[in-house]
């Protein structure tokens, strides 16, 4: 039955797909759908503007208009196959690369340059990767490699745009990357926080890129953190598209 209530709506042409959104609402009533946050049914929105304070692009208003009456049932119900679809199965060991779970020596720089300009990567130094996989869905939270590490989570463009990554963030660190436009946030949220609550993790580094889609990260870590109930000391880096460290924030203060 249609009443005349409050219920969110979404500026689709602010809207960058980001995601915060669809982690904010606890009804589960607002996906992604073709790079756009969408209010998939009214009945599923209870109109008290939860997400709005998420939006990075003020995308999201409460408005008043003839709208499905908000349905508790349907809500349970929605959850509940959200849950069923989103259950996370640890990846098997069958042979694939991808899954198998290894750690392998660090290959030494030739010059040691950590700290050398951006604008001009030693094309000698050596991989600082300890270990495989680096994916966050295929990272099993309990990988010998995560146990009281120094852990960076990277979005996976990172890598590519900040020349000398190896060298200034991953020497001496475990590295889990991922895309929180593409990939399923509330899988990241779980998968993080089991990581945080079994892997006693020494300290976090969060490296994203300058765009408003990796914003989302930052929101991942922060509820997976709130979730595992542990406490860890986190800083947080932004990289532009050209390669340069754009800000800071936390500790460490230095790479």
């Amino acid at each position: 039955m249609k009443i005349l209530r409050k219920i969110i709506e979404i500026d689709e042409d602010l809207c960058d797909g980001c995601g915060n959104c669809v982690l904010a609402c606890a009804e589960g009533a607002i996906q992604i759908i073709d790079g756009k946050a969408k209010v998939i049914a009214d009945k599923y929105c209870d109109g008290l503007g939860a997400c709005i304070g998420d939006c990075p692009q003020d995308a999201l208003k409460i408005i008043e208009r003839e709208a499905d009456d908000f349905d508790e049932e349907a809500v349970e119900e929605l959850l509940k196959k959200q849950k069923e679809e989103k259950k996370e199965v640890e990846p098997h060991v069958c042979g694939c690369p991808s899954t198998i779970t290894q750690t392998f020596p660090k290959a030494e720089s030739s010059c040691g340059c950590a700290n050398k300009p951006v604008t001009q990567p030693d094309s000698n130094t050596g991989s600082a990767l300890g270990h495989w996989p680096v994916q966050i869905k295929l990272v099993p939270a309990g990988a010998p490699f995560l146990k009281g590490a120094d852990l960076v989570i990277a979005a996976d463009c990172v890598p590519v745009a900040y020349p000398t990554f190896h060298a200034d963030f991953l020497k001496d660190k475990a590295i889990m990357i991922g895309c929180p436009k593409f990939d399923n946030a509330e899988e990241y949220v779980e998968k993080l926080s089991q990581v945080f609550k079994v892997s006693g993790i020494k300290s976090l580094t969060t490296v994203i890129m300058e765009v408003p889609c990796c914003s989302a990260m930052p929101v991942i870590i922060k509820k997976a953190i709130e979730k595992s109930g542990v406490d860890i000391p986190s800083s947080e880096v932004v990289v532009s598209a050209r390669g340069e460290i754009l800000s800071r924030s936390g500790l460490p203060k230095q790479i």
